[in-house]
């Protein structure tokens, strides 16, 4: 009998990461970089395309908004145009361009093995240009997070990577984009970890941190130094004022989920059109349209819109105008399938019912509010508080504002996870047939070792016995070996010579050999076994990585002395304690 012997020497750590984190980290330095440029890429072509649509001359200035065109009831056609150009794109190159971003970036790490085509890397910067530039209601985020991530992905398969590696790069590319565009290193890289990566790991955090903070750093030669949204800090935050920032994070929370459902609702209207789907952005543009002629600022990314809610500058009845209106404009053509980023939206009718909430709030100002408004809807439609929380604070620099932030933000979410099933980013993937959990935990198969979980006492058979002798015991139930698929093999000694399944049987005596053959002959005796101080998931992958439903547990220092038995039923012992913790409730004292 062979067996395969190691070494022992208890070097387990709190993480399993290894030197390639510096390869991946070194990678992560030039995907930060190519990340920034493609922002300014993007955000340029947004200037370009909205001066050249709503003002008719060629210039890149960014700080010009559809606010003000000037085309009257002819801007209805502006986004149309686009919509028409983008529906072609999506019809004839890829239909991975439509929608925001962030679901197609999941689906494509958690089924696609973090592979994305080339030409998603082309068109949907392209598109999502196009859709904002013409007056589309969308933010930037989600197209360069799609983009980033895809540049990321494209980069990662050009080397020798594991799918694990190539997803911390495209994750990489995403937080690296996310960065430029809006100079919030920190939050970014919290998105990474509450919503794209699905793991809280260094190998994977130090890569996309790195990204993120290139990305930000470049960001100052390319398009500015941060924050983008600068407001005077307010002071430190009294009881009353937390309190209420509780009841704003709920309202955020109930209007985070109307959201959603009026998203998805526009999204099965258009499904029932009898009209290809490329037309449906279009139908939808065309709504999009008829609410920029009523309110200008419900087109484009609305930074300005953004900084004048911060500001406290938009009160009264045009903060009821501008959350219905962007509301419904971005819901549907969110649901029309055209291509742009929900981050922005969220923060307009955040902030702008926030600062609508404001009348009512005897303490704080507008600005405060709507602030707060931002964070809880950003962190209920997207359920991400933390990165919620610091993107607020990232975008204002106002610190004394940050536990007003977090007590909104957790108390939208606190509403979303009961009221909705799930998220708007994750609901377009469930639609796709795919299921996502985003709720981390430690891996109950990390913490036990094979030695909590094994039989102690299996059973043994003599090598000489025949197989014929081993099927009559098991035929006539012998309690000790009907229990179990595998029966281990000892010599004269008792010491470990090999195991014989109830296959094994079956095929020996199917050749009509089983009088004549012994257990050993008919078993197996080059073994793959596993020892009582081994970790349980490092067990199973021998399983998995050996193909075998077994494995003998012996002495680590005496290899044929056995000191148990790890089958599938003392595996689900093992998820069996898990469950009841979860589950099983009883006092404690």
């Amino acid at each position: 009998m062979t067996t395969r012997t190691e070494t022992f020497e208890d070097s387990l750590a709190d993480f399993t990461t290894d030197a390639r984190v510096l390869t991946l980290s070194a990678m992560a330095l030039l995907i930060g970089a190519i990340s920034a440029v493609i922002a300014y890429v993007l955000l340029w072509l947004i200037a370009l395309i909205t001066n050249v649509s709503f003002y008719h001359h060629f210039s890149t200035d960014r700080t010009v908004t559809p606010v003000g065109n000037g085309l009257g009831f002819w801007v209805v056609l502006v986004p149309v145009v686009g919509s028409v150009i983008i529906g072609l794109m999506a019809r004839y190159g890829s239909d991975k361009i439509r929608g925001h971003g962030i679901p197609e970036a999941l689906e494509a790490i958690l089924i696609g093995r973090s592979r994305m085509e080339p030409k998603v890397a082309v068109l949907k910067p392209i598109s999502s240009a196009l859709s904002i530039g013409t007056g589309g209601p969308f933010g930037a985020e989600g197209p360069i997070i799609m983009t980033g991530g895809a540049f990321g992905s494209l980069f990662a398969q050009f080397f020798h990577l594991s799918a694990a590696e190539r997803k911390t790069l495209l994750v990489a590319g995403a937080a690296g984009g996310m960065s430029a565009v809006f100079a919030t290193p920190v939050a970014a890289v919290l998105l990474a970890v509450e919503l794209l990566l699905f793991e809280w790991k260094p190998r994977s955090f130090i890569p996309v941190a790195i990204a993120s903070l290139v990305a930000a750093m470049l960001r100052v030669p390319l398009l500015g130094p941060g924050p983008i949204f600068p407001v005077t800090a307010h002071a430190p935050l009294s009881m009353g004022v937390l309190g209420m920032a509780f009841l704003v994070g709920i309202a955020g929370g109930f209007g985070s989920g109307l959201l959603t459902t009026l998203v998805y609702g526009c999204e099965d209207l258009f499904g029932k059109l009898p009209i290809h789907w490329m037309w449906w952005p279009a139908i939808g543009a065309v709504f999009v349209g008829v609410g920029g002629w009523i309110d200008p600022r419900v087109l484009g990314v609305g930074y300005d819109t953004i900084h004048a809610l911060l500001r406290g500058e938009i009160v009264g009845v045009a903060l009821i105008g501008l959350l219905i209106g962007k509301g419904l404009v971005w819901s549907i053509a969110l649901g029309s399938g055209t291509s742009g980023g929900v981050l922005a939206p969220l923060l307009i009718m955040g902030g702008a019912l926030g600062a609508f909430a404001a009348h009512w709030i005897p303490v704080g100002d507008v600005g405060l509010w709507a602030m707060i408004g931002m964070a809880a809807m950003m962190g209920g439609t997207m359920r991400s508080p933390f990165t919620a929380t610091v993107f607020a604070l990232e975008l204002t620099h106002d610190l004394n504002a940050l536990p007003g932030l977090l007590i909104g933000s957790v108390a939208a979410l606190g509403v979303t996870v009961l009221l909705l099933r799930r998220s708007i980013l994750t609901e377009k993937v469930a639609r796709r047939g795919h299921h996502i959990s985003r709720e981390y935990s430690v891996d109950l198969l990390e913490l036990l070792r094979v030695g909590e979980v094994m039989d102690t006492h299996p059973p043994t058979i003599p090598a000489d016995m025949k197989v014929t002798q081993l099927s009559d015991l098991i035929a006539r139930g012998d309690p000790a070996l009907s229990r179990r698929q595998g029966t281990l093999i000892v010599d004269g000694q008792k010491r470990l010579t090999g195991i014989i399944t109830r296959g094994d049987v079956v095929r020996a005596l199917q050749r009509g050999l089983a009088t004549h053959t012994t257990v050993l002959e008919a078993g197996k005796s080059n073994l793959t076994v596993t020892y009582p101080d081994e970790l349980l998931h490092d067990a199973i992958a021998k399983m998995l990585k050996h193909d075998v439903g077994r494995l003998p547990v012996v002495d680590r220092h005496e290899p044929r002395r056995i000191v148990g038995y790890l089958g599938r039923a003392c595996v689900m012992a093992a998820r069996l304690r898990y469950l009841e913790e979860e589950e099983v409730r009883e006092k404690a004292l």
